[in-house]
C-alpha cells in the first residue's frame, strides 16, 4: 500500500495494483481500473516514486524471508512450531 494525501489533507492508503493511470490536470487524478477516480496532493513523479519504492520494499522482504528461511532450513527442525511456508523466489527479468 502507498499512502496519499486527498486534497483536503486527510491521508488514505491505497493499493498502486489497483492503478490504471494517474494524470497532472494540473492536480493529480489517480483513475482506478474500477474507473473510480482519486484527486491527490502528490505529483504524478512522486507517486511513481511511491509505488517505486513500494516495489522494492516487497522484493527486498521476499528476499530477506528466503534467507531466513535458507538459514534454518540449514539448522535443521526445532521445537519452534510449524514452519513458516516457502518464498517463491521472484524471476529476474530481462530488458
Amino acid at each position: 500500500m502507498i499512502v496519499l494525501t486527498r486534497l483536503n489533507g486527510h491521508a488514505f492508503a491505497l493499493n498502486p495494483d489497483l492503478i490504471e493511470r494517474a494524470e497532472s490536470t494540473p492536480d493529480t487524478v489517480i483513475t482506478l481500473v474500477d474507473g473510480k477516480k482519486f484527486v491527490v496532493a502528490e505529483s504524478v513523479f512522486e507517486m511513481v516514486t511511491l509505488i517505486s519504492d513500494f516495489r522494492s520494499s516487497v522484493i527486498a522482504r521476499a528476499q530477506v524471508l528466503e534467507t531466513e528461511m535458507q538459514h534454518e532450513q540449514s539448522q535443521g527442525p526445532d521445537d519452534r512450531g510449524p514452519q513458516r511456508g516457502r518464498v517463491v523466489p521472484l524471476p529476474i527479468r530481462e530488458a
